[in-house]
């Protein structure tokens, strides 16, 4: 398809630069079969049936944003991006152009490193000079949230270390958080809990093709990002006994489609890098809570594909009008398939 099908206009005031505060007073829009509807997030209770089951990502978001200096006292910066073990790492860099194979940069954590390759799509492979919890200690020390460049230019402050994690946060990997999982709080988790709702977990590293635009004019022309993820078998086993699945998220999403693709729904670990587009058979989720995406994004061709383009054309231009916050720290939106 092409990719200015997915495109639409959207003021730059309408990008969220903190979260709402509690999260779940955010807006929720109910795209539902008998039109649309502005709601609350608190509202999800009631919006949901007994017996629905609530899928989220339980991935952390590290502080992978590296500043250094490079050999002769260049500035350096390093945004992490995926994790080989044993203290390598995948990551971008700039300025690209100055860093050669062999360097020896150093980071502010008092973390030391050397560029081990250099690849045609700009990344770099930076091997630290420390790995495990050693290494895990120094980046929190010196490294910052990354967050991405539509909130106040990706420059983050001791305020976004807690608002830019969710509550599910368990397991260290992701450099973007699983945002639409930002809007749940303790007491909305008892309210669900209350309402017969149950509640799963899934582990999927955001990786930073998050941050990519889709620079092609085709989607068949698009090279999709990879990203490690986990289904526990407890998950699965509760996808099996469920009414119906609700995917927290387009990273849960993503995983659990990735997954059905291959079989019925079973514990399953490794790497998906699934494009999904309109046309694309969904077989697991039901319903998907998500935020508000960029245009021309993978995320809006996903919620195109699951819940039609011209309905959530039709919702976005809802939304806008109605003035709803978009993007990581914004509102969200309840998807039927």
């Amino acid at each position: 398809m092409r990719v200015d099908l997915f495109d639409f206009e959207l003021p730059q005031d309408l990008i969220a630069q903190r979260p709402v505060s509690p999260r779940d007073a955010a807006r929720l829009l109910d795209v539902a079969p008998d039109g649309l509807h502005d709601r609350g997030v608190r509202d999800l209770p009631g919006l949901l049936r007994k017996g629905d089951l609530l899928v989220f990502n339980d991935t952390k978001v590290i502080p992978a944003r590296l500043l250094g200096t490079r050999p002769g006292g260049g500035k350096v910066e390093a945004l992490l991006i995926r994790d080989f073990g044993h203290g390598r790492w995948l990551a971008f860099a700039r300025p690209t152009k100055r860093l050669r194979i062999g360097d020896a940069l150093a980071f502010a954590g008092g973390l030391g490193s050397t560029i081990e390759a250099k690849n045609d799509d700009g990344s770099i492979v930076l091997a630290f000079d420390r790995a495990g919890p050693e290494f895990v200690t120094a980046l929190e020390r010196g490294g910052a949230v990354p967050l991405p460049p539509y909130i106040r230019g990706g420059t983050a402050d001791a305020q976004d270390r807690a608002d830019y994690q969710t509550l599910f946060a368990k397991h260290d990997g992701s450099v973007a958080a699983p945002t639409a999982g930002l809007h749940f709080t303790p007491a909305l988790m008892a309210a669900l809990a209350d309402a017969g709702i149950a509640t799963a977990g899934v582990t999927l590293h955001v990786g930073a093709g998050t941050f990519q635009p889709v620079r092609t004019l085709d989607t068949d022309q698009h090279v999709m990002h990879a990203e490690w993820g986990e289904v526990p078998q407890a998950t699965a086993d509760a996808i099996a006994a469920a009414g119906r699945v609700v995917s927290i998220g387009t990273t849960s999403l993503r995983l659990l489609e990735s997954v059905a693709r291959t079989g019925p729904m079973r514990a399953w670990t490794g790497e998906t890098d699934i494009f999904i587009t309109p046309g694309f058979q969904f077989r697991v989720v039901d319903l998907l809570l998500t935020n508000f995406h960029l245009p021309r994004s993978t995320l809006f061709m996903l919620v195109a594909a699951f819940a039609g383009l011209e309905r959530i054309k039709a919702a976005y231009a809802h939304a806008v009008a109605e003035r709803y916050r978009f993007y990581s720290y914004g509102d969200c939106c309840l998807l039927r398939r």
